[in-house]
């Protein structure tokens, strides 16, 4: 099967204009006052009655008859008779005539006769069945009239409403039981890929499996553009199945999403089946991430391949997808504040298509904002969890020099994180964190988390033999000791770093950048020994793949250690500094974590193998 090139790539603005010409099926529907907060009026709703629909008494006090109380004052006050008394919600027994009160009840029905409220604290009442007041009134004083909040006939709320609690008020109040709303139209969506498994069922990472990300993550954004998500199974490339898959959920919902398989080479069909089921109207866009999006009908139903890699995927539909569903629906749009902030690197990007780049926000010292790319690539899953916001860069934008103030657009919620620290992954180090109020900490190695200090976090943690900047301020210390992991019993007798070199034994380590890595490094430069081994980038990761039978020995430290099924083989120790940049030290969050590390003697005797 040959390859087909991408036609010419469509602008972002092509894309828009594309899918607002699509029909997402969003009629309408009548909904109980109960399940309609948060939905959007589909009609204009008119009050049937008055509300109030009667006059009633806006304070507890008496109902009287305004001429009455002309000219009381403090020396010559009106004594009137008390001739009953009116509760709310019951029909008035009682006529109120001259020179006569009745008792009434705030939101009470103003009985005959009466036409003004006195407030009970202006009186004072007498034996023998009478009040007197010390002020005159004027007609209607404290009465609220019929339809002081909503005449009949007039205009309640009008199409396009977003209902909620107060609205909903309003509607009750007139007597509505029930609202027409636009419907939410139902979204399929389908995730292509052989390999993708879906969370909560074992992977056979051998075999390439990994679990399925855009399926969950898809659905959560159709829920939050205003549509209900159906999420269907999981399909191979296979042709056939993905026709038949997506012509099914064509005919069961308003609209279909898949991702997956949508470039243009010999393995990914997806534009094949829009072609061959319905019409594919573009193929290709001029955006990054998200070039291999496709947009079309299937049997009449609006269609729209996301590509596979999780980045690529929700940042199309946050970009595309969502705004053509909350049109449809008439969801609000969440806030999405701009903020200004400085780059902390050269962002280099040459080939002319519009970016969206994901960055991370952090406060210096005096409290400017700066921003940090935070992009690992399309494939990278968590490169929007660690975002913070996008940055635009225009498709004849080559270079956005670092110290360049760049306007964020900041994703809903996302606030300002504090403290922001990265480096070295410790268990001493989670404990501490886990005392603070959602700190953000990236495991990224000792290495980097030193050059990061510099410019973008506000501490950093750093292991021996790395060393942070000369500028960095010590927060604190400790050891801990390091070695390998290995089978129980230790079948391979590994006792040494020479052990790691022998014919047979299968070694993991860590990436370079690493701490350990350059420990082990050194020690083996020492002896002269020629060390080789599979490196991976997580603290955790060697010893679970001993504890797997993927590997016989992996480096690691004595506390990520414990509590597997492996045993520790102890090379040495080294020690982890906790250090913070030194215009940083004042912001909350790094005063918050100062006090966290009061109870650093405690964290320690818990963790095995971590000391002074």
């Amino acid at each position: 099967m040959s390859r087909r090139e991408f036609n010419e790539l469509a602008s972002p603005e092509t894309v828009h204009d594309v899918l607002e010409s699509l029909d997402f099926g969003a009629g309408t529907e009548q909904v109980p006052l109960a399940e309609a907060t948060g939905r959007t009026l589909a009609e204009r709703v008119d009050a049937g009655i008055d509300v109030p629909g009667f006059d009633r008494a806006a304070m507890d006090g008496y109902a009287v008859r305004a001429a009455d109380t002309a000219g009381a004052g403090e020396r010559d006050p009106v004594s009137l008779e008390l001739v009953g008394s009116v509760g709310a919600g019951e029909r008035p027994s009682v006529r109120v005539g001259e020179g006569q009160a009745a008792q009434i009840a705030t939101g009470a029905v103003i009985p005959p006769g009466a036409d003004a409220v006195v407030p009970v604290e202006r009186t004072t009442e007498r034996e023998g069945a009478r009040v007197e007041l010390r002020a005159p009134l004027a007609p209607g004083a404290d009465v609220s009239p019929a339809g002081t909040d909503v005449a009949a006939g007039e205009r309640c709320l009008g199409a396009g409403t977003v209902l909620s609690t107060r609205e909903i008020g309003l509607l009750a109040a007139v007597g509505r039981e029930s609202v027409p709303v636009r419907s939410r139209p139902t979204v399929a969506v389908v995730s292509t890929g052989a390999e993708l498994v879906p969370p909560g069922e074992p992977l056979d990472p051998g075999a390439g499996e990994i679990h399925d990300v855009n399926g969950p993550a898809i659905s959560a954004a159709v829920a939050a553009a205003g549509a209900d998500p159906v999420q269907y199974a999981r399909t191979e490339d296979d042709p056939e199945e993905l026709a038949d898959v997506l012509t099914r959920a064509a005919a069961e919902c308003d609209a279909v999403l898949s991702s997956g398989s949508t470039s243009a080479s010999t393995r990914d069909v997806v534009y094949r089946v829009v072609e061959e089921r319905g019409e594919r109207l573009l193929h290709g866009v001029a955006i990054k991430p998200g070039k291999p999006t496709i947009v079309g009908r299937i049997e009449g139903t609006p269609y729209v391949g996301l590509p596979g890699y999780p980045v690529s995927a929700l940042s199309v539909f946050r970009t595309f997808v969502a705004p053509a569903l909350r049109r449809a629906t008439g969801t609000p749009a969440p806030e999405r504040e701009t903020v200004a902030a400085a780059l902390t690197e050269d962002v280099r990007y040459a080939e002319g298509r519009h970016r969206l780049l994901p960055v991370g926000l952090v406060a210096d010292g005096a409290g400017d904002l700066l921003a940090y790319p935070v992009d690992r690539g399309s494939g990278a899953t968590t490169s929007l969890a660690e975002a913070d916001g996008i940055v635009e860069m225009p498709a004849d934008t080559a270079l956005l020099p670092a110290d360049d103030v760049v306007t964020v657009a900041r994703f809903a919620g996302a606030g300002v994180p504090d403290p922001v620290g990265a480096g070295a992954a410790d268990p001493v180090l989670d404990s501490l964190l886990d005392e603070l109020d959602a700190p953000q900490y990236r495991y990224v190695g000792s290495s980097e988390g030193a050059r990061r200090l510099r410019r973008v976090t506000d501490f950093a943690a750093v292991a021996d033999p790395v060393d942070p900047p000369e500028d960095a301020v010590t927060l604190a210390s400790w050891r801990r000791e390091w070695g390998v992991a290995v089978a129980p019993g230790n079948p391979f007798g590994v006792d040494d770093v020479a052990a790691l070199a022998a014919p047979g034994v299968r070694f993991c380590t860590r990436s370079e950048g690493a701490a350990l890595r350059a420990a082990v490094d050194e020690r083996a430069g020492q002896e002269d020994i020629e060390l080789d081994g599979t490196a991976v980038r997580g603290a955790a990761s060697p010893v679970h793949r001993v504890a797997a039978g993927d590997a016989d020995a992996g480096l690691c430290t004595r506390g990520h250690a414990a509590g597997t099924n492996t045993e520790f083989v102890r090379f040495g120790h080294n020690r982890i500094r906790l250090v913070a940049n030194p215009e940083r030290t004042e912001k909350e969050g790094m005063r918050a974590l100062e006090r966290a590390l009061r109870g650093l003697p405690e964290i320690l005797d818990s963790v095995p193998g971590a000391g002074r």
